[in-house]
């Protein structure tokens, strides 16, 4: 259930997916994915999660956005995957990242 590389950036770009960041407040907003909504894994709620459009979910490496992607799968939500290098992979390919909350 993982996202590629290029396929998530083409859907991040396109906007056509919604991005859930499951780092702590403070971690996203030390710098973010364009476009990423914070949802930390420690509050994480698959029902508050978007309906319109497939989810990505992201952290830092990949380990807290698996176990989010558990959790919502387990819950039933479909047409959600997660982006295993996570922020860090982001950034190690020269892509953006926003500052702030």
């Amino acid at each position: 259930m993982e996202i590629d590389h290029d396929e998530f950036l083409a859907l991040q770009r396109g906007k056509a997916c919604a991005i859930i960041d499951v780092r702590e407040p403070h971690e996203f907003a030390a710098g973010h994915i364009p476009g990423a909504v914070n949802r930390p894994l420690s509050r994480f709620d698959p029902g508050e999660l978007p309906t319109d459009k497939p989810i990505v979910l992201v952290c830092q490496s990949g380990g807290r956005s698996a176990k989010a992607l558990q959790r919502a799968l387990a819950a039933g939500v479909q047409h959600v995957r997660h982006y295993a290098p996570g922020t860090g992979g982001w950034r190690a390919r020269g892509e953006p990242v926003e500052s702030g909350g």
